[in-house]
């Protein structure tokens, strides 16, 4: 347990480090968060024709309201403590923690997909609901989903062989 926990810590240290980094922010965090903010307006745009992107900000033409994609609002935060759970722990083979964080990457992307699509419409209905529902509500929902992620993937990885030792025989 402690040999998880000081891999998990590692890289974690060493990924925001990383991304922290300028030429990472640039080429990769940057690129992504405008990504992010262009496929939750295309999805919102099936409901709803009067918004627009510009960069990282979605904004509503009749209601004037925006939300900016901010770091932390991006998903790679949380994809980035999933992978140190998933890489760091121990006697997993490494295709299951490929697929595993592949899969668990995806599905985080998708819940903050929906995180911002919902705080768009909360934040047009009422400011300190939205206040409430960005800061407490959905960082509780994402963490736990990186939670139950991580614990699902647990849950299927291939069970060692046991060793039985060989019973006497009784004649």
């Amino acid at each position: 347990m402690l040999r998880f926990f000081l891999v998990f810590v590692f890289i974690q240290v060493m990924l925001f480090s990383t991304e922290l980094l300028q030429p990472v922010q640039a080429a990769l965090v940057i690129p992504w968060t405008e990504g992010v903010a262009a496929l939750s307006t295309w999805l919102i745009q099936t409901f709803d024709s009067r918004v627009l992107v510009e960069g990282v900000v979605i904004r509503s033409l009749d209601s004037g309201f925006a939300v900016e994609i901010r770091a932390g609002c991006n998903g790679v935060e949380a994809s980035i403590i999933l992978a140190a759970a998933i890489f760091a722990f121990p006697h997993a083979p490494l295709q299951h923690k490929l697929t595993g964080f592949l899969l668990g990457f995806s599905t985080v992307q998708l819940l903050n997909l929906l995180r911002i699509i919902s705080l768009f419409y909360i934040g047009q209905w009422n400011k300190s609901l939205f206040d409430w529902a960005h800061l407490y509500l959905w960082e509780v929902l994402i963490m736990l989903d990186v939670l139950i992620i991580f614990l699902l993937w647990i849950s299927y990885l291939p069970r060692p062989a046991v060793l039985v030792p060989p019973q006497p025989s009784n004649g």
